[in-house]
């Protein structure tokens, strides 16, 4: 089986969540994906349990098959992380890793138009299970709350200019298509705009992958649950891609009690420029750290 996603800052990971040396010990990987992380812990642990979590049953399959040379080692959980600290008791776990990046398995393999560079059917779920599909919200909101939601989740400077013409071709025809939204918004922004660093469809996509997936009203709510099911003496690491998790994930590390919480990571830790090198896509992540006491 093949498997497209390269995990991030691995190296860093395994450094700050290293398990107890003596008994058993086990890891909640909440974004479990391929399992690329999970199989580098595993590999290095052999004390070392993981309950692997993802949204997407497909991609948590891939995951279960990469690790049988493990056993019974590997628990993977079709859940989101914050239904599973919901329903999680205290002080259960040593180890806890958020991975918040969406992976590369979703843009090449899924076929459900995260990618812009695709022509596929405007899905962009992680669960297909949820009601609410990229097509229901480009074809169903209004063109206010639509550009609303791209500026605020996309930080958009164009997100009226982009909602206006989204509307627009709506009236004439239903937007099913990935590459076909793509094209509406690469022409609704000026020429110059459109070759830019990034392409002009970048953050109207991620805007609407957000929406569709509540990416962000998960967040600290896992992190409470994460933090009431650590051990003490556990850690916990997010990596976060782009600034609307981290500035999450930096203020509520910053709001916990400093008697209960260590923050290890006064700064964000960022990939080496090796690593940048290696996989472009890595080169916004921000890892931080914290330890229970």
């Amino acid at each position: 089986m093949e498997y497209v996603h390269y995990s991030v800052m691995s190296d860093e990971v395994l450094q700050y969540l290293t398990p107890p040396e003596q008994g058993e010990a086990i890891l909640v990987d909440c974004t479990c994906g391929e399992g690329g992380h999970t199989y580098r812990f595993l590999s290095a642990h052999p004390n070392l349990s993981v309950i692997g979590l993802d949204r997407d049953a497909s991609i948590l399959e891939k995951a279960r098959c990469r690790m049988e040379e493990f056993g019974d080692r590997f628990s993977p959980i079709h859940t989101s992380f914050d239904a599973f600290f919901k329903d999680s008791g205290a002080e259960l776990y040593d180890l806890i890793l958020f991975d918040l990046g969406i992976s590369s398995y979703h843009y090449e393999e899924s076929g459900r138009g995260f990618s812009f560079r695709k022509g596929e059917v405007l899905d962009m779920r992680l669960d297909t299970a949820e009601p609410i599909s990229a097509m229901d919200v480009v074809n169903g909101y209004q063109e206010e709350r639509l550009a609303d939601l791209i500026y605020k989740y996309g930080e958009e400077r164009y997100s009226r200019r982009i909602a206006r013409a989204i509307v627009e071709e709506r009236k004439l025809t239903k937007i099913k298509d990935s590459a076909q939204l793509a094209q509406i918004i690469y022409k609704a922004v000026p020429p110059a705009y459109r070759y830019g660093f990034l392409h002009p469809a970048t953050k109207t996509f991620q805007a609407i992958r957000i929406e569709v997936n509540g990416e962000l009203d998960r967040i600290e709510v896992a992190l409470e649950g994460a933090i009431k099911a650590l051990k003490r003496g556990g850690r916990i690491a997010v990596i976060s891609f782009h600034s609307l998790e981290d500035r999450i994930v930096k203020w509520y590390f910053k709001g916990l009690d400093p008697e209960v919480i260590r923050i290890l990571t006064k700064k964000p830790l960022v990939p080496s420029e090796a690593e940048r090198e290696e996989n472009p896509a890595s080169r916004s992540a921000k890892l931080r750290v914290i330890e229970k006491l």
